[in-house]
């Protein structure tokens, strides 16, 4: 196999990365692209105070993840108080009416029940070429 060449820009910044591992947690973290970091590195250079912010940003997170988890509790406790009964009555009854029309589908696919419309081949003697002997 050949491998191409990368640019020498390219081959610095991979350089950049492999002294920098919070760039790395960054990107599987999903906050950026390797395409953004490249550009930003490109553009700005490897002695910007964008990369300084990078690890302080990672420092802090813990607290901000456990803040998250109860806002999202009383999120979703705030949602279940402002349910109306009755309407979730009938959101689950036209689910279940789809679910079983889907259901009559796939059985009418699968050669279950056969429909009242549906149109039953003629039925005739099992062997066509009967012959009698005399």
């Amino acid at each position: 196999m050949t491998q191409k060449k990368l640019h020498p820009s390219v081959l610095k910044f991979k350089e950049f990365v492999k002294n920098n591992p919070k760039v790395i947690q960054e990107v599987r973290k999903g906050k950026a692209t390797w395409q953004e970091l490249y550009e930003d590195w490109y553009l700005l250079g490897e002695e910007d105070k964008r990369w300084e912010s990078i690890g302080t940003e990672t420092e802090s997170e813990p607290e901000t993840n456990t803040e998250a988890k109860g806002d999202w509790m009383s999120n979703i406790m705030g949602m279940v108080k402002k349910m109306d009964p009755n309407q979730m009555q009938n959101h689950i009854t036209n689910l279940s009416q789809a679910l079983g029309a889907i259901q009559g589908v796939i059985a009418q696919f699968q050669g279950g029940n056969p429909t009242a419309g549906a149109v039953k081949p003629p039925e005739g003697p099992k062997n066509p070429f009967v012959f009698r002997k005399d």
